[in-house]
């Protein structure tokens, strides 16, 4: 794998962490300004949505120029928002930034997403594009720990000066690594926004919202499941998202290493498990040592269809991926809302803590049936052709006993 992965992965690695540390600093960020937790829950949302909208907005804008001048910028408006985050001398201040970084996240995945698939054999892009993914991964399972233990011990503002830090580090490696590849030629606005038509690349959108939806159902109502139902204390719940964070790390690999060779049986089979796993999630969290188990397995499968839902859009949107791509990005965002939203739906309802894992299961198991649309439509779409071409030696060798 090209050098310039590492680069792409570290630019990743410091925006997974400022995407989730937060969510461990947000007593000590709301005490700080004088906010409740709720308020200071709008740095969650505001980032969230700073995804969602800024991944085609961003993408949009650097069409104009060549991706690795573009990745640069990005990091450029990462390392300020952290920078301003660190220094904000009040809450809307903090807010600001907070969505200023948010602004790189989706577009700097999506442009990335088509760089590394670049930067290899066509064999290889799924593995390439895993590799920068890895950055995100990894970063849940050594950067929000340690960020959120050194936010509570020295102070959050450091934390956020530390991340601003490794987005320096992430630039200089994209400025020394990644190689100049000028904007496509021919390549405009319109010809990214035709892709939306293409019916496949909406499919596989959804079941990135519909997939990833189901795995932050359970994820999102992780701390109050383990405390009150499978009796951990709240010390551990730490721990327990270092588990889910390794899960991710290996599924994000396997899922790179086998998207290249059957990307959609791939998705058959890490939908189906992750489906069945969130069901059983309902019973395992009744105790600890399964409870354990499964939140790894959720993280694998979860992470597992990042790469072949990517590479699935990078694929179906030839010819103009990168807006595609990106938007993508910020689906996986969508669903984190979604599910997030659905989960406490049902708990509000009195359903109990375990509830958002049926809905995590359901949401699972509607994106392996839009999985398994896609994949007709695509048998549907190639059988004339396949007809075609089979008629034309009869036709031949009938005019000629004729």
């Amino acid at each position: 794998m090209p050098l310039a992965l590492l680069a792409l992965a570290i630019g990743a690695f410091g925006i997974g962490t400022t995407e989730f540390v937060i969510m461990g600093l947000l007593p000590e960020v709301a005490g700080d300004f004088g906010v409740s937790i709720p308020t200071a829950g709008f740095l969650v949302t505001g980032y969230a949505l700073g995804v969602m909208f800024g991944a085609p907005l961003m993408t949009v804008l650097g069409t104009k120029v060549s991706r690795k001048r573009m990745l640069m910028v990005l990091m450029g408006l990462f390392i300020a928002g952290n920078l301003l985050s660190a220094l904000a001398p009040a809450f809307g201040v903090m807010l600001v930034g907070r969505v200023i970084a948010s602004l790189a996240h989706g577009a700097f995945f999506g442009i990335g997403s088509v760089v590394a698939a670049e930067l290899v054999a066509p064999d290889k892009k799924a593995g390439a594009i895993a590799m920068m993914f890895t950055g995100l991964t990894v970063a849940n399972v050594v950067g929000v720990p340690l960020g959120t233990l050194v936010g509570q011990t020295v102070g959050w503002r450091v934390t956020f000066a530390l991340v601003a830090a490794l987005g320096v580090l992430g630039l200089a490696g994209i400025a020394k690594l990644v190689p100049d590849m000028p904007k496509p030629q021919g390549v405009h606005l319109r010809h990214e926004l035709a892709a939306f038509k293409n019916a496949q690349v909406l499919l596989a959108m959804a079941m990135t919202v519909l997939g990833f939806g189901g795995v932050f159902a359970a994820i999102t109502y992780i701390a109050p499941m383990m405390t009150h139902v499978a009796g951990f204390a709240d010390g551990s719940v730490t721990w327990l998202l270092v588990l889910f964070g390794l899960g991710m790390v290996g599924g994000n690999l396997i899922g790179g290493k086998y998207a290249d060779r059957a990307l959609m049986p791939l998705l058959y089979v890490s939908l189906g498990a992750l489906a069945v796993v969130l069901a059983l999630f309902t019973l395992t969290a009744h105790n600890k040592v399964l409870a354990a188990v499964t939140i790894a397995l959720i993280g694998a499968l979860g992470f597992a269809i990042v790469p072949p839902l990517q590479k699935r859009v990078l694929d179906q949107a030839h010819g103009a991926p990168t807006l595609a791509s990106a938007v993508n990005i910020g689906a996986f965002n969508l669903g984190n809302a979604l599910s997030a939203w659905l989960g406490g739906l049902v708990i509000g309802a009195g359903l109990g803590y375990t509830a958002p894992n049926w809905v995590g299961a359901v949401l699972a198991a509607a994106a392996l049936g839009l999985a398994l649309v896609s994949a007709a439509l695509e048998r549907r779409a190639a059988a004339p052709s396949e007809v075609v071409a089979g008629a034309v030696p009869a036709e031949r060798r009938a005019t000629v006993h004729h």
